[in-house]
């Protein structure tokens, strides 16, 4: 075994002559973007917390600073009664708002009024929600700027959080339930708040679709991997804009103790949804939350097996959308008999499929035995006296496991007819291009 230390601060590390970073679960070359954003570590400001000298407090909103108070009463229920005696300058102070009373570009993005957005140009303070219809066209729109603080309700508001009722079986399932936890929602939305690249000048969007709701915002996903939050559950160790995190702290907008998106994930499992998807290609982060149950048969897995861990159910979560599994998750499932198949065509394996109630499911992922199709083909022959290649072809190919694509059925049955031939149990009466098969004399 071997440890290779992290890179240091602000230093890109070369591989013969290349530069190579993590992408997702990828290794790919850094781009000169990339490569600069790392050198730029070594003078790494907070965009978040520079005072903007020309505004003063009459650039806040006053509805959103009275719910900044009732929101920091409700965070330190402690301090609730000396809040009341403290007069703007102090309150926004005290939750670290503001730096010695002077504005600060946090201020302005949680608190500022709309025409005050101008003190942080040509930065945004702005979040899209975009509706579209079942055939992906846009139906409808809003765009809200600052105060974020209030946006963040009104955003809220627009989402159709509609019922969602389950297939009832037995007590397994409620009989209806919200398409989406609020809490996902204003966590999926704060967290695009926080961790927003406001250098780039970009929009946060939310976008509604039928089923599922889409969140972005500009910026590289700091911690790296999101298998690595959810495993670690601790608070990152840098953030991307520190002073404004704090800010949404203290106003009870994020939890920086590092289980929030712990929380989206285990919410997601408990209704039996699929688990949050995250994107973090182009510089940016892209979470898709899905709000129905898209394989009713996962989620009677989960249903039934309440000691599965969270580690394992995200890599469940990547079969039942038959996305790509690393080798090594691939040999854990495997080892606790959780998945079966050849790579990358991996399916749910028998013993779970039977718990759940889908070996029909299990039956068309693993196919049948090869004396199962061998037999098949003899009998055919018997009844016809004689089969073309498409005909055999008709006979097999929808008994062939689901797993397989065109070519490797065409593969297997080409197999299963030489494998006859080689026997002596068939022959061909045709010709190579258009073989006709028929049993040997001696059959």
């Amino acid at each position: 075994m071997f440890q290779i230390p992290a890179a240091p601060k602000g230093l890109p590390i070369a591989f013969e002559g290349h530069y190579y970073g993590r992408d997702g679960e990828e290794l790919s070359p850094l781009n000169i973007e990339e490569i600069e954003r790392i050198r730029s570590q070594f003078n790494a400001k907070d965009w978040s917390a520079a005072i903007i000298d020309e505004a003063t407090i009459i650039d806040l909103d006053n509805q959103a600073l009275t719910t900044a108070r009732v929101n920091y009463k409700s965070k330190f229920p402690d301090l609730a009664s000396e809040v009341d005696s403290w007069d703007t300058v102090t309150f926004l102070n005290k939750a670290k708002i503001t730096i010695k009373g002077k504005i600060t570009r946090t201020a302005i993005v949680l608190l500022g009024k709309d025409e005050s957005e101008h003190y942080i140009s040509p930065a945004e303070a702005k979040i899209r929600w975009l509706l579209k219809d079942s055939n992906g066209n846009d139906s409808d729109y809003l765009i809200i700027g600052c105060p974020l603080l209030l946006a963040v309700d009104q955003i809220y508001a627009k989402i159709r959080n509609s019922k969602y009722r389950y297939l009832k079986e037995g007590t397994l399932f409620p009989e209806e339930i919200d398409k989406y936890e609020p809490f996902i929602i204003r966590e999926a939305i704060n967290n695009c708040i926080a961790h927003q690249d406001y250098s780039e000048g970009g929009r946060i969007n939310v976008i509604e679709m039928e089923d599922q709701l889409i969140f972005t915002n500009r910026g590289s996903f700091i911690p790296g991997s999101v298998e690595k939050v959810v495993h670690e559950n601790a608070p990152e160790e840098r953030y991307r804009n520190p002073f404004l995190a704090t800010a949404m702290f203290n106003l009870k907008m994020v939890d920086t103790v590092g289980s929030g998106i712990r929380k989206m994930f285990n919410y997601q499992r408990q209704r039996y949804f699929p688990l949050p998807d995250y994107d973090l290609t182009e510089c940016r982060v892209e979470v898709t939350i899905i709000g129905k149950v898209l394989n009713i048969d996962y989620a009677r897995i989960l249903a039934r097996n309440r000691s599965l861990s969270l580690e394992d159910i995200m890599l469940l979560d990547k079969v039942q959308k038959k996305l790509p599994l690393s080798e090594l998750a691939a040999k854990h499932l495997k080892a606790h008999n959780l998945i079966e198949g050849r790579r990358p065509n991996y399916f749910l394996s028998k013993n779970v499929s039977q718990m759940a109630g889908q070996k029909a499911v299990y039956t068309r992922y693993r196919g049948f035995d090869k004396a199962y199709y061998l037999d098949l083909i003899l009998k055919a022959i018997d009844q016809y006296r004689a089969l073309e290649r498409k005909d055999v072809n008709e006979l097999l190919w929808n008994k062939l496991p689901d797993w397989m694509v065109d070519t490797q059925k065409k593969t297997k049955i080409s197999n299963l007819l030489s494998e006859l031939r080689k026997t002596g149990q068939i022959q061909n009466s045709g010709s190579d291009k258009k073989p006709i098969w028929e049993k040997t004399s001696k059959n």
